[in-house]
Order: C-alpha cells, then sequence, then structure tokens
C-alpha cells in the first residue's frame, strides 16, 4: 500500500521519537515526530540514470532541526548522491559511478564498465518508539547483467536525543561472491590502480556544497587524516542560509578491526566535503566465489560544532 505511514507509537515513559513512512517500490522515509523534520530518506528504486551507477541511497540527510546535511547529484560528481554503498574498482568493473580511471589515461566515460545494485526485497522492517531498523537482500549485477555479488544491508535509525541534537544512523554490509565464472572477485580503487592518495570505495558521503572548507578531526592531535586509519572521524561544515553548524561523526564498529582488510579514511574537504570507509585505498584484495565479508558503520548526526571531547564522549555512549 504506497505511502504507508508507520507512527512509533508511544510508552508510558515518552512520547514517540520517530514516525516512518514507506512508500512502497521507492524508498523509506523517517522523520522526527515532535517535529516534522524529514530526517532521513532510504531510496531503493533510484532514477534510472545508467552511468551513475545505479544503486540505493540516502538523501535527504538532516540534522534534528532540518539542516541538511547531504549533497545530491552535485555539478562536479553527478553520480554522489547523499550517502551511499559503493566500489570504485571491482574486477573491471565500476559500481560508484561516473568516469572510470584508467592508469596512464585518467579517467574515461567507460559506460561498459558501470555496474549497478538491484533492490531485491526486505527481509524485515521494524518501527518502534525511537527507531527504525530494516534489513535488505541486493544483488552486484555487472554491466551486461553477470550478477557478481549479493548482499544483505542493515540499516538502522536511533538514539534520537534531542539533548545533544544528534542521532545515529548505523549501516552494516555482508557480500558474498557470486560470479558465475567461479573467480574471485578483485576489490581495489584508484589509488591501487595508479593514481595517488584517491582510495575512494565503500560507504561513501557527500556533503552538501555549503560544507566545502569545513573542519575535519579525529581522536587524535594529528592533521591531515587521508589516507588514514583511526576509530572515527568527524566533519563539521557550516551552513548558508542559516546560522549555524553541524556535525557527522564517522565510526567504525570494533569487529571491523579484524575484517577481511582493513580499512583507511578517504577524506576532503577541498574541493569537495565527502568522507568514505575505503576498504581498499592501497591495496587490493580478494573475495573467492561462495566466500563473505562484512563491516559495520555508524554515523553520528548532530546540530552544531562539536569539539573533539563531544564527539568521543557521544560515540563512547552509543552501544554496539
Amino acid at each position: 500500500m504506497s505511502g504507508e505511514a508507520v507512527s512509533g507509537g508511544t510508552t508510558p515513559k515518552s512520547a514517540a521519537a520517530v514516525e516512518v513512512t514507506h512508500v512502497h517500490g521507492e524508498r523509506i522515509v523517517v522523520r522526527a515526530a515532535a517535529t516534522g523534520v524529514e530526517l532521513f530518506s532510504y531510496v531503493y528504486r533510484p532514477a534510472p540514470v545508467a552511468f551513475e551507477a545505479r544503486k540505493p541511497y540516502v538523501h535527504p540527510l538532516r540534522t534534528l532541526t532540518g539542516r541538511l546535511v547531504s549533497g545530491y547529484r552535485p555539478s562536479d560528481h553527478r553520480w554522489h548522491k547523499g550517502l551511499q554503498m559503493t566500489a570504485s574498482h571491482l574486477s573491471g568493473q565500476n559500481f560508484w559511478g561516473g568516469h572510470s580511471y584508467v592508469h596512464g589515461k585518467g579517467y574515461l566515460g567507460l559506460h561498459e564498465l558501470i555496474g549497478s545494485m538491484r533492490h531485491d526485497g526486505f527481509d524485515a522492517i521494524d518501527v518502534c518508539a525511537d527507531e527504525l531498523s530494516f534489513t535488505e537482500r541486493l544483488t552486484w549485477v555487472e554491466n551486461g547483467g553477470a550478477q557478481c555479488a549479493r548482499e544483505r544491508r542493515a540499516v538502522r535509525v536511533h538514539a534520537v536525543d534531542p539533548e545533544t541534537g544528534s542521532y545515529a544512523v548505523d549501516w552494516s554490509i555482508r557480500l558474498t561472491s557470486v560470479r558465475e565464472d567461479g573467480e574471485a572477485l578483485r576489490f581495489g580503487s584508484p589509488t591501487t590502480a595508479g593514481r595517488e592518495m584517491a582510495g575512494y570505495t565503500g560507504l561513501q558521503w557527500r556533503g552538501p556544497r555549503d560544507f566545502t572548507g569545513g573542519r575535519v578531526f579525529g581522536p587524535g592531535a594529528g592533521g591531515e587524516l587521508m589516507g588514514t586509519q583511526g576509530p572515527w572521524l568527524a566533519f563539521t561544515g557550516e551552513h548558508d542560509d542559516v546560522d549555524g553548524h553541524s556535525t557527522l561523526m564517522f565510526a567504525h564498529a570494533p569487529g571491523n578491526a579484524d575484517a577481511i582488510h582493513a580499512s583507511h579514511w578517504f577524506v576532503r574537504a577541498e574541493p569537495i566535503p565527502t568522507v568514505a570507509f575505503s576498504w581498499a585505498f592501497f591495496e587490493e584484495f580478494a573475495l573467492d566465489a561462495g566466500e563473505s565479508f562484512a563491516y559495520r558503520y555508524r554515523i553520528v548526526v548532530a546540530d552544531g560544532a562539536w569539539d573533539r571531547e563531544q564527539v568521543a564522549t557521544r560515540l563512547k555512549g552509543l552501544a554496539w
């Protein structure tokens, strides 16, 4: 039933924090119950622009006060869509979208290399007074129609906290290689293909244009975070139109340190605002046919310009 609204309901202790609407066959939307602000929209049937690598994404992503903290189809990279799971170099295919990097030739518009992710269905969509969670089945399809991977994705929107002005989005992935030719899937990036410090791949956030030049910091006192490793980093930007800042926090689940391949941060404030949990920044890794890997991530969305201590305290207070 299109446009079915599911309220979080109430409990004896507190009013509902979120309201959820499922526009069947298109998207799942989470709103703040108290204000009606659309916080999170998960689009699982995207517009059919093949060159942008069709796949589910989150946009708009907003703070509790309604400030937009995601960018959608910016003029510099039309294939950037809010928050999305991607793979820039996967056994010769490009699931990131847009131009493909070829060593010695640069970026080329190789349409025949652009893959897509097919939404196959939801195993569960659960809503309670203060959170949404769902599990989704997807198939990664190469250009030409061959299936190369099946994914089980879990997303959770929770921990809505008006006192701190923040809430959390958890995103987990379990990916299984199903290549029909029996060959291993090889995960890489432009850096593994020869371009320095361009290790983008994995779960990626694109910020709005007014976040360009924002402040990026991690748990230590160091400066440049591009290509480094760490449990979390934060990105603070100042908005146009309104007098205020917002902060996004990106965190690894503890088990990611033991995953199939160690991740590094791909992060830029200039010339564009973006962060990715890059699972193949400097080195390729392979996934044999029938084998799987899994990662879990957390993004905390907050009003205001948070400092290092505030970020660390909030992340520590959120149990996995």
